[in-house]
């Protein structure tokens, strides 16, 4: 919310960005389409830090029960709009807690944090961000989590700090097409699990 406070149009901004995007005939479902070949239909996803709803939008639509989850109240109102289906909320990553009615912690299949939201976070605040995933995923679950390099988390730094919060790395890649990661990659596609 610190980009917001420093410019309040930065959420319509970037709202405007991905319908204009998808207005044009774009492909906006890279993370989406591969994120969905890890699962059977019908599987209970978390898309955290979800925006105005892109990739939770079109796992929705490829039939999965999805929930999004961003601290923005502007961003979560236009994922209510463009992409109605999901189950929307405000929520702070730090603070993660989902519940079921009955009251007990909801769990999802696989928990899905693209566009960078990991380098968003204060540094302080993101050990609790990968323990609240940790909570949150069922028994064989998985997190798949995705964001640039020098953006000020180090990849190094990341995998040690899952590490703390329980979360065991399955696979790396260099992006969200299934690219080889390398030493000197620009970009990193983790999937870990519990």
């Amino acid at each position: 919310m610190r980009i917001v406070e420093q410019d309040p149009s930065h959420s319509s901004w970037y709202i405007e960005r991905f319908r204009e995007m998808a207005a044009k005939g774009d492909d906006l479902h890279g993370e989406a389409r591969l994120v969905d070949a890890m699962l059977p239909r019908g599987s209970r996803v978390l898309d955290a830090g979800c925006g105005p709803g892109r990739v939770g939008g079109r796992l929705h639509e490829l039939g999965h029960r999805v929930a999004g989850v961003d601290v923005d109240p502007e961003l979560i109102a236009a994922a209510e709009e463009d992409h109605p289906g999901p189950d929307w909320h405000v929520q702070d990553l730090a603070e993660l807690d989902l519940r079921e009615d009955s009251g007990q912690r909801r769990r999802f299949d696989l928990i899905v944090c693209a566009g960078n939201v990991m380098t968003f976070l204060a540094p302080s605040t993101r050990g609790d961000v990968l323990a609240g995933f940790a909570e949150h995923l069922a028994e064989g679950g998985r997190a798949v989590i995705g964001f640039g390099s020098g953006r000020g988390y180090d990849f190094a730094d990341f995998f040690t700090d899952a590490a703390r919060a329980g979360l065991r790395e399955q696979v790396r890649l260099g992006g969200w097409a299934l690219e080889p990661c390398s030493d000197d990659g620009g970009f990193l596609v983790a999937v870990l699990g519990r």
